[in-house]
């Protein structure tokens, strides 16, 4: 049997409305949109934690955080269901981002060229102490110095307002995006194998810092963007942990982001300039990796999906980064390319987790998957049938940065999404039908405690089920 190639494209903390042509006209993403024309888009496709390592450990795994036991950055996991595309006879390779621990496991791969985000402190993960991924030997080998939270506060004069957005200071060559697709069309054009691929390519963007090359800023130099405005009332019935998520972005310097109580419109503005920009330079890096894949004839029968593993607040909220559970964190971007295996330009509003992209994998390269737990295969919804889910959840627990909460757990329907604090009296609750924003936090609202107690049921539920 001729297996199909497949191509999965995975960014870092890009948000579901970064992609032009499903209704954001402010963003110059081509070949995004092309796969928008071509394939299938998942509208709401949610991960399941709101942080790099246990949201890819999950949906590598097809299962829960609480299942894999990976709850927040930094817990140890280094196997996937890669592993099952291996024994199947394809020839796997990752190039970029995989977010193992260790940075460096197999987790199923033939052959990995890692690298890791784009700025880190060198004793992440390892057991020999720093690790250093190929970009850093890149940059060592050029003679170029990297890049870094310290060389931006040290050196950039504007480190103290500028909310982690810079510009590349570099030659364009040296950027972490423009690396991992240098040696991404670099494998393909030396690669002889007669195997079916599996070839995963992670960006390390746009993760902050935000640091598109200025050419790239040139084309958002007068955008506009929606910029969050009165948000005090918002943050005062927000739980306690939020406020103390934000002070450690005001007090440290996490990825070069210097964080703001109260960021000026201008300084929002700028920084989602630079955000869009930097999803700017990896849409053409995938559009020049799909141009060559095509010259090599790897697409005349391929799967190509492209997703995120989560996205980033940008201001919405008056958060940055990532670690809370609003949609802009946990719906993430997800198209399947799959030309005469599932339809063109269609789009499923259906709830689905991200988990559920690898059952669906499975069925369309004919190879025997192994059991899915949790995960409910997307490839009915994707062929125009079968329903979605009722339900979708996410959870996190306590890091270095998001401190004060013992396990954090998300329940969304279509209509209503409940977050739970663990041993704590206080919560979310928003009514998405009418405050799709995520405004109002209606926990503490007397005619809504049906609802929250509805919310606290299923949530009960699905944790005792998921025990059997």
């Amino acid at each position: 049997m001729i297996r199909p190639n497949i191509i999965l494209f995975i960014t870092d903390q890009q948000r579901h409305d970064t992609i032009g042509s499903l209704g954001f006209p402010v963003m110059q993403t081509p070949n995004l949109d092309r796969f928008v024309r071509e394939g299938v888009t998942f509208d709401h496709c949610y991960c399941t934690a709101p942080s790099c390592v246990p949201s890819r450990a999950s949906f590598f795994n097809m299962t829960y955080p609480h299942a894999t036991r990976v709850y927040h950055n930094g817990c140890p996991w280094q196997h996937s269901w890669v592993e099952h595309f291996q024994a199947a006879g394809y020839h796997t390779v990752n190039i970029g981002k995989m977010h193992t621990v260790p940075l460096d496991a197999p987790c199923g791969f033939d052959q990995r060229l890692v690298v890791e985000n784009k700025d880190r402190p060198l004793r992440l993960e390892h057991a020999h102490g720093g690790f250093y991924d190929e970009w850093d030997k890149y940059l060592n080998n050029s003679g170029v110095r990297k890049p870094s939270r310290q060389t931006y506060r040290t050196e950039n004069p504007q480190w103290g307002t500028a909310l982690g957005a810079f510009e590349w200071p570099l030659e364009e060559k040296y950027h972490p995006d423009v690396f991992v697709g240098t040696m991404a069309k670099w494998f393909i054009e030396q690669r002889k194998s007669a195997q079916p691929l599996f070839l995963q390519i992670g960006f390390p963007g746009p993760h902050p810092p935000y640091d598109p090359p200025a050419r790239l800023l040139d084309l958002y130099r007068q955008a506009e963007f929606s910029i969050p405005e009165k948000i005090e009332e918002e943050q005062s019935a927000q739980p306690p942990p939020h406020a103390a998520l934000r002070r450690e972005f005001i007090n440290n310097n996490h990825d070069a982001v210097r964080w703001h109580e109260r960021p000026a419109r201008e300084q929002l503005l700028r920084l989602r300039r630079h955000y869009a920009a930097n999803v700017t330079l990896i849409d053409e890096q995938i559009g020049e990796i799909l141009a060559l894949l095509q010259q090599n004839g790897y697409l005349d029968d391929s799967i190509v999906i492209f997703t995120s593993d989560h996205g980033d607040a940008l201001g919405d909220h008056g958060h940055i980064q990532k670690w809370t559970m609003y949609d802009i964190i946990t719906r993430v971007p997800t198209i399947v390319w799959a030309p005469g295996r599932i339809a063109q330009g269609r789009r499923v509003s259906e709830l689905i987790q991200q988990m559920d992209l690898a059952p669906m994998l499975f069925e369309l390269a004919g190879v025997e998957p192994p059991p899915s737990g949790p995960a409910i295969s997307a490839l009915p919804l994707a062929m125009g049938d079968g329903k979605g889910r009722e339900v979708v959840f996410a959870e996190h627990s306590a890091d270095n940065i998001l401190r004060e909460v013992k396990l954090v757990t998300m329940v969304r329907t279509e209509s209503w999404k409940l977050v739970h604090y663990l041993d704590q009296p206080w919560g979310e609750l928003y009514d998405l039908q009418n405050d799709p924003g995520e405004v109002r936090n209606l926990w503490s609202v007397p005619k809504h405690k049906h609802r929250k107690s509805e919310l606290l049921d299923i949530l009960r539920e699905w944790r005792i089920r998921e025990t059997l």
